[in-house]
């Protein structure tokens, strides 16, 4: 994984170091012993985040929480009513987690603030780093809930939501020393705001396969997910001839096999299957029914859409040719987020500005970004990861990359007139 050499101070390698310790400290915390899992509202996130609380303190920053049990660390601004930019990511997981995915956001920002006070210097603009309590939703199922919070977005009928044991969210908060019936002061107003920028390992190899440190998103890829069903006839394994099948398996695997081949005809989209049903899943049974599941994503919504609606007429020629019948149904529906141009330039030329090329490149995972969309401008900072592993205990990221992320960070800090664009 190694790459240039970054133009950073030994004060960034230092503050790199501390990174690297302080994530192998978070991953202690764990609801399971021998891997990484905290979810929403339990002792291992609570301690995850003390600790952060505790780091922040150290920093200089100024802590605080809010009604959803979010930590952030503030540096006012020098000049009165001017606004603020929000650094940070989650801290919460999936479970047996890797342990940068979130936390390295997190602990990047901390050390990039810290950095620039030890400078003396001081942004015309105030700075906050957010430590988000749940991104995952691996308790509730309720992705980005505590970004979802900052945006005002969050549902009061969400808060009835139950988690496998039957312990409501509205508890959960309160176990994180929140307040349920409070939520709407944890909405900040997009008028106090400059913008939210967010640091987190890519997920995926296309930096490693290019030999780059740092990649600046463009933008969230898009989302579509749902179902095609094929419904055929059951019939004898041995005594069907082959002529006279409606074998539904063999339509959903003709299907499949477009889905895979969709992406490579049109660059920019990824499609997956991940899931398939089967009925009546009897080894001697011709299949009646199979099910397939369906992921599109691009960061044009157009392409996304054209993509969905080239595999739904694909699908139904395969049903009609093959004699059966086909249901598609759509599950999610989720809308690309594009960056903030002037955000995504001030990055680029702070990624420029110690050493490192300028690479632009789509994110197809969701991030906090997304909410927070609604409520601000909004840009993110890729990091290298081995192999593109994430969700896994094997992610892993090189020091050196980290030192660049927090030199580009600490660079987009210092930078003249980010507070004059929106």
């Amino acid at each position: 994984m190694a790459g240039p050499p970054p133009t950073t101070s030994s004060a960034a390698r230092a503050a790199a170091r501390k990174v690297m310790e302080r994530a192998d400290r978070l991953a202690r915390c764990s609801e399971e012993p021998g891997r990484i899992t905290r979810s929403y509202g339990t002792p291992a996130l609570r301690e995850a985040r003390d600790l952060v609380e505790g780091w922040m303190r150290e920093a200089g920053l100024e802590v605080r929480r809010d009604a959803i049990g979010n930590a952030s660390g503030a540096v006012p601004a020098c000049s009165s009513g001017a606004r603020t930019l929000l650094l940070g990511s989650h801290i919460d997981s999936v479970r047996d987690a890797g342990r940068y995915d979130g936390p390295l956001g997190v602990l990047v920002a901390i050390a990039a603030v810290e950095l620039l006070l030890a400078e003396g210097h001081s942004a015309p603009f105030g700075i906050e780093v957010v430590a988000f309590a749940d991104e995952e939703g691996l308790r509730y199922r309720s992705s980005y809930l505590a970004s979802r919070a900052l945006a005002g977005t969050i549902e009061v009928a969400e808060l009835d939501f139950v988690d496998a044991a039957g312990i409501s969210l509205r508890d959960a908060i309160r176990a994180m020393g929140g307040d349920p019936d409070a939520l709407s002061s944890a909405r900040r107003s997009g008028a106090e705001l400059l913008g939210y920028v967010e640091v987190h390992i890519e997920q995926g190899p296309v930096l490693e396969q290019q030999g780059l440190a740092l990649g600046v998103v463009s933008a969230i890829a898009g989302q579509s997910r749902g179902s095609v069903t094929f419904t055929g006839v059951a019939g004898h394994a041995g005594t069907v001839p082959a002529e006279l099948r409606r074998d539904a398996l063999c339509g959903a695997a003709e299907w499949v096999l477009s889905v895979e081949a969709e992406p490579k005809r049109h660059p920019g989209l990824v499609a997956t299957v991940g899931q398939l049903a089967i009925e009546p899943s009897v080894g001697n049974v011709i299949p009646a029914m199979a099910r397939a599941s369906y992921d599109v994503r691009h960061s044009d919504d157009a392409e996304k859409a054209r993509a969905c609606q080239r595999l739904r007429d694909g699908a139904q020629q395969i049903g009609d040719r093959r004699g059966l019948s086909v249901l598609w149904e759509t599950l999610q529906e989720h809308r690309a987020v594009p960056m903030a141009a002037h955000l995504v330039d001030a990055l680029g030329r702070s990624v420029a500005a110690v050493g490192h090329p300028v690479h632009s490149m789509p994110s197809g995972a969701g991030h906090d970004a997304v909410p927070l969309h609604e409520l601000t401008d909004v840009a993110m900072l890729f990091v290298r990861c081995r192999g593109g592993v994430s969700h896994h205990p094997d992610e892993s990221v090189e020091e050196a990359d980290v030192v660049a992320a927090i030199a580009a960070i600490a660079e987009l800090l210092r930078s003249p007139g980010l507070e004059a664009r929106r």
